[in-house]
């Protein structure tokens, strides 16, 4: 438990101390954040708002990571080094894109195939390596198996390798755009992200006290390196939770694609390694709704614009917060109303993976 708060601790301190060395850095180079013509008039005011915040979530996590394995003078394990491995790349990617909006001054920064193949070979590296690693007793990061709550181990729900990649290329893809659309007000993704990462160390801690290599048993978690899993997830809630501070409304920096896509690939990485792939659907439920909006809102306008010739909107502006800025809404209640929304799927979702055990299937 010592490594887990120290985790924690040495990464709220970089983030929230860290967090406003960078803001002087970004504003005095002229980092700021471009705003879209077409959005909401009101967030014309964050024009010029520092961004590429994201690395000080990436640091702050890392470094609070090393720390807390110095102290403990342990080796990193496979799981929580391949976590982080995937965040660093996404972040590589989300901070080259976010660096091209900067130093172009427009709303467009990697073009969408490369942004795509960027994200694409990441998420393949991090598929391949989660096979590999086994452990004492040949348990691997990532499993085979699609899980909900464990492995579900049904032949035809066994993926091959390639099966394997493709279903985590799907997994990374879905939550790092999610938690990209979601990033559309000031604290909006870091609060739902501090969360989603809380939950995920709660699960970890309970999957390493009913491992399977500590008390074999019928309820038993089939997972490897749950406590150092742990570890990783209490930085990043840390280290999302430091970095609020100033994210919060009005917001004096904003994490940019650089955080959007690490924090949401670290989500589905934690899905992958936890062996609760499916129970996502409900941890990161704001996330799903908000990708949810934005596909019914094309869908929509592309089927009535082929059936009627006039293309028609379910929403006044996708992602769904703005259309509740278009109808009047102050920010702050959106994303505090939105955050109950959060809480509500991680309450939920850690009751279904509490429940699951108590009734023992």
């Amino acid at each position: 438990m010592k490594a887990i708060l120290l985790a924690g601790g040495v990464s709220l301190l970089i983030a929230l101390l860290g967090t406003p060395v960078a803001i002087r850095i970004l504003a005095a180079r002229g980092y700021g954040q471009i705003i879209r013509d077409d959005g909401p008039t009101s967030h014309h005011t964050k024009r010029g708002t520092p961004t590429m915040g994201g690395v000080v979530i990436i640091v702050a996590a890392v470094l609070g990571y090393v720390a807390a394995h110095l102290f403990t003078w342990r080796l990193p394990s496979a799981s929580g080094a391949l976590v982080l491995l995937l965040m660093v790349g996404l972040g590589l990617v989300g901070f080259l894109d976010d660096y091209l909006k900067v130093s172009r001054q427009r709303s467009l920064g990697l073009r969408a195939k490369t942004k795509l193949a960027g994200q694409t070979s990441v998420a393949v590296i991090f598929g391949i390596l989660a096979l590999q690693f086994p452990d004492n007793r040949g348990v691997t990061p990532g499993s085979p198996f699609i899980s909900f709550i464990r492995d579900i181990k049904i032949e035809w729900l066994e993926l091959g390798s390639i099966a394997f990649v493709v279903w985590v290329l799907f997994l990374i893809a879905a939550t790092s755009n999610g938690v990209n659309l979601t990033d559309g007000l000031d604290g909006l993704a870091t609060g739902a992200s501090v969360m989603v990462f809380a939950a995920y160390t709660l699960i970890c801690v309970w999957q390493f006290n009913q491992a399977c290599f500590n008390q074999p048993t019928a309820k038993c978690y089939e997972v490897r390196d749950p406590y150092d899993l742990a570890v990783v997830a209490f930085a990043v809630t840390a280290a999302c939770f430091g970095f609020l501070w100033w994210n919060a409304s009005p917001a004096k920096i904003i994490m940019g694609d650089t955080g959007a896509l690490a924090l949401g690939g670290g989500v589905a990485a934690f899905a992958i390694v936890t062996r609760t792939e499916l129970l996502l659907i409900a941890i990161g439920g704001l996330f799903l709704i908000e990708v949810a909006s934005v596909m019914l809102q094309t869908g929509f306008f592309k089927f009535t614009r082929w059936r009627t010739g006039t293309p028609r909107r379910i929403f006044r502006m996708a992602p769904i917060h703005h259309h509740f800025e278009l109808k009047g809404w102050n920010e702050v209640t959106i994303v505090i109303r939105f955050w109950i929304i959060c809480g509500i799927c991680v309450a939920g979702a850690i009751g279904i993976f509490y429940a699951e055990w108590v009734a023992g299937t």
